[in-house]
């Protein structure tokens, strides 16, 4: 995850929707950036106006450019392409302190990434960190359209009801896993707290597309202290030495790095189970809307190229197949839900993607392991040179087919 916070999340412009709950916005940096024709109103193609945004290297630094800065109300598809800027790996959709999409790790060279949110007239705030101005305004007119109450409308809705229905059931069972983590640790069996370590990181590895950046009421958004996705999942190379080692892989570093259970081991798992529980109680205030789940299901498998592909997740205990298996999972999850609408408004594309998930599990299944923790192969630095690419490849060609269904469910009738 991000130093900042990994939230790919999109939710309505009126309201709490979806992946946002709380402020959970970027601090505004103040300016606009450089764009291109970006007084003319977006065009719209496929039920939704189409937004470039391009990052590049320029005269004074790294600019964000933006084709358009005007859109009418309803579905906006936006189309991210990093040509060469490397001080640019993220952009975001804020309104009033609230992403409402976003998209990270943009490698510069990497194929365009989009996604497709639904907004209401009013004024928003295009962020893109580390660009020589990071904000620009993005303006929307009118007002969105009514709901659409179609057959496949219809059964989107339903869709996403019942999908928040399964990320409350894995946040409970989340809890259920950290507390016996908790449990293990503070007995000090080192093998058993491995054990219960490997079982718990899945819970919020299918869901985290749905709960990242959620905050702690009272805390601003740049801090940490407050930013639940950091202090459950942050890394070694997110560190924020101002909030210093929480979550799941303090408690990994210590069982396989120091290999050995202290008190502050102790502390980081009570730690665990209380922000596991305040997640869990905030959670059960989403609502989702279609294109949420589609850009979480996209956002799923962003984490397992720009991740787990390189293991750099599990950076001691080497358990980034079993977080890949979980991203996998939770995305198809998501799809699921979605598909009974989606068949409605696009069966080819329904069919495609419901057979490169076929692949990816296939692929995943030559890596089970009923020995190891988890049950995958430990993903060594040995196993990645055989087979990162390869496996790569696999997630691509899902990740492609899958980045198209926002824009599809957003507009659907």
């Amino acid at each position: 995850m991000q130093a900042r916070t990994t939230r790919r999340i999109a939710a309505a412009a009126a309201g709490l929707t979806a992946f946002a709950l709380t402020a959970c916005g970027s601090p505004d940096k103040g300016g606009s950036t450089r764009t291109t024709a970006a007084s003319d109103v977006a065009p719209v193609a496929d039920g939704a106006a189409q937004v470039k945004l391009t990052l590049a290297s320029g005269a004074s630094g790294d600019e964000c450019q933006i084709d358009h800065a005007k859109a009418a109300a309803g579905p906006v598809t936006f189309t991210v392409t990093n040509k060469d800027a490397t001080s640019i790996t993220e952009v975001e959709l804020v309104s009033d302190q609230r992403i409402l999409g976003e998209k990270e790790n943009l490698a510069p060279g990497l194929g365009s990434v989009t996604f497709t949110v639904t907004l209401g007239g009013g004024t928003y705030q295009i962020y893109c960190p580390g660009a020589t101005t990071e904000n620009q305004p993005f303006t929307v007119t009118g007002q969105a359209a009514a709901s659409r109450t179609g057959d496949a409308a219809t059964l989107l809705a339903s869709g996403t009801k019942e999908y928040g229905t399964y990320a409350a059931g894995v946040l409970s069972d989340m809890q259920t896993a950290v507390a016996n983590l908790k449990t293990s640790v503070d007995s000090g069996n080192l093998a058993d707290a491995k054990a219960k370590y490997a079982l718990a990181r899945p819970f919020y590895e299918k869901v985290e597309s749905a709960v990242e950046g959620f905050r702690l009421p009272g805390y601003k958004t740049d801090d940490n202290h407050g930013n639940l996705d950091y202090l459950l999942d942050m890394r070694e190379s997110n560190l924020d030495p101002a909030v210093g080692w929480h979550g799941f892989h303090a408690v990994e570093r210590d069982l396989w790095k120091n290999g050995k259970i202290t008190d502050e081991t102790r502390s980081y798992a009570a730690a665990l189970v209380t922000d596991t529980t305040r997640l869990a109680g905030l959670a059960k205030t989403l609502a989702y809307k279609p294109e949420d789940l589609a850009n979480g299901a996209a956002g799923l498998l962003e984490e397992v190229q720009s991740n787990k592909i390189k293991g750099e997740e599990e950076l001691y205990s080497h358990l980034d197949l079993v977080d890949f298996a979980a991203n996998v999972e939770g995305a198809q999850q998501a799809f699921a839900f979605l598909k009974p609408g989606l068949t409605k408004i696009d069966p080819a594309l329904t069919d495609q993607v419901g057979k490169q998930f076929d692949a990816v599990n296939t692929a995943l299944l030559a890596y089970r392991d009923p020995k190891e923790a988890g049950g995958y192969k430990l993903w060594t630095p040995a196993l990645r040179a055989a087979d990162a690419a390869s496996l790569s490849k696999t997630v691509q060609a899902l990740q492609d087919p899958l980045a198209q269904i926002a824009q599809k469910v957003a507009t659907a009738q």
